[in-house]
């Protein structure tokens, strides 16, 4: 704690202060990306399919998790995880059962089976 009396005998601020604390690190999103992810979102809110997204920053991956209703489970979600990077690639997508759609090193791949079925909600 700083602060109290000084030489001349006047009180100065009390000033708390607190030690340092430091969080794990966790993976997030990086604006480019995230502009990707929302922008599929937006396009399939406004074709009707998805009404709610939720995001979840861990210690080893970030997902993006996108719902028809908002107490189902997600229709997809999209998972990166960085330390499979020089493996099978970051980026998944899962889809409602928690199988494995895609996955791949560029983000912009594994988003391409949304992007289709964006297509034929069009085309129909």
């Amino acid at each position: 704690m700083l602060g109290g009396a000084d030489a001349g005998g006047a009180s100065g601020p009390t000033v708390l202060v607190f030690p340092q604390v430091r969080k794990e690190p966790q993976v997030a999103f990086d604006r480019l990306e995230l502009a990707k992810i929302l922008d599929i979102y937006g396009r399939m809110v406004a074709a009707g399919q998805w009404r709610d997204y939720a995001m979840t920053f861990e210690k080893d991956a970030a997902h993006f998790a996108a719902f028809r209703r908002t107490a189902e489970r997600p229709t997809a979600r999209i998972e990166k995880r960085p330390a499979l990077r020089g493996k099978q690639g970051m980026w998944a997508l899962y889809g409602e059962a928690g199988q494995v759609l895609k996955r791949g090193h560029e983000l912009a791949g594994v988003l391409f089976p949304l992007e289709r079925r964006l297509l034929k909600l069009v085309e129909d």
